[in-house]
């Protein structure tokens, strides 16, 4: 067995190891939904981004209500987004999310892309 074969024997160790702990310790959290949706994992992710999850939770649940689709959220005027996002604090983080999905509904018909190249 040489070097690579051994680094990637371990690697594929580990990552069954922790993929058998996150079977048993997993968190039940609303943007787990089955199926995933990329929209509102985009939306969590930027929610999380120095913010508890505990924090982010109640949030998540009000911006969905009142965002339930990327195209909902690209349609929105800013103030309101701003709004929907208060308590959360960096609003740079809102700002861009807003923008960033007025482009995916430009540019890619309110799909998220799901390529590297079209990302």
């Amino acid at each position: 067995m040489n070097v690579h074969e051994t680094i990637d024997t371990k690697a594929r160790h580990w990552a069954s190891v922790l993929l058998e702990w996150f079977r048993t310790h997993r968190r039940d959290l609303p943007w787990r939904t089955s199926p995933r949706d990329p929209y509102g994992v985009w939306v969590s992710e930027i929610m999380l981004q120095q913010t508890k999850v505990e924090a982010v939770k109640p949030y998540y649940e009000n911006w969905m209500s009142h965002f339930p689709t990327l195209s909902s959220l690209a349609k929105a005027d800013e103030d309101e987004v701003l709004r929907q996002w208060q308590g959360l604090g960096y609003y740079s983080r809102a700002r861009n999310l807003h923008e960033a999905v007025r482009e995916v509904e430009k540019s890619y018909g309110g799909v998220v892309p799901n390529t590297v190249q079209e990302m």
